[in-house]
């Protein structure tokens, strides 16, 4: 099997050898992607960042034992991050309350004037509700941009498990956000 292109392959090398410019460098390469996939994941900023701090700080630690050609250092990164955010989902979960769960007001909050950041609450909400495979795989290919076969090696799943998992997110999406799709078709009619 040939070897795998990584274009971090150097940046992660000189990250190795302690070169304060390109931990800089990765950071701000790597940084921004990885916490908008535990946002995504977890719909929790706070939680978010330790995540991405958190899979910022094995990046910098493994980078001095990386092995080029084995996998793409990004796909192992968002590895590390995606394994970070089902601890901590599987850790909400085993949590027991005597009490219910407050419910979270759906409705646009009082300060949200913009139609657009009403409509991102409202997708994200809609995101955080479909089970976590199906929004892993959502997460991966629409919000991080990764190709299908990039995402299902990733989830560790086929490339048509992935395309299926996709398609029952969609479909949940759709359901989910049909509303907005018919006030648009008003709006323009």
């Amino acid at each position: 099997m040939a070897p795998i292109a990584d274009p971090d392959e150097d940046l992660v090398r000189r990250v190795g050898q302690g070169d304060p410019a390109a931990i800089q460098a990765l950071v701000a390469r790597k940084l921004p992607r990885i916490m908008a996939l535990a946002k995504r994941m977890l719909s929790d900023a706070v939680e978010a960042e330790d995540v991405a701090q958190e899979a910022m700080l094995r990046a910098w630690k493994q980078a001095p034992k990386w092995t080029p050609g084995k996998a793409k250092f990004d796909t192992w990164l968002h590895r590390v991050a995606l394994n970070l955010c089902y601890d901590r989902l599987r850790r909400r979960r085993e949590v027991l309350t005597d009490a219910p769960p407050e419910r979270i007001d759906d409705g646009p909050a009082p300060d949200q004037g913009l139609l657009s950041a009403e409509t991102g609450a409202r997708v994200d909400a809609a995101l955080s509700r479909l089970p976590d495979r199906q929004r892993e795989a959502i997460v991966l290919c629409h919000y991080q941009e990764l190709t299908n076969i990039e995402a299902a090696a990733l989830m560790e799943v086929s490339v048509e498990a992935l395309e299926s998992l996709l398609s029952r997110g969609r479909r949940a999406l759709r359901v989910s956000l049909a509303d907005l799709a018919d006030s648009r078709g008003a709006d323009r009619g």
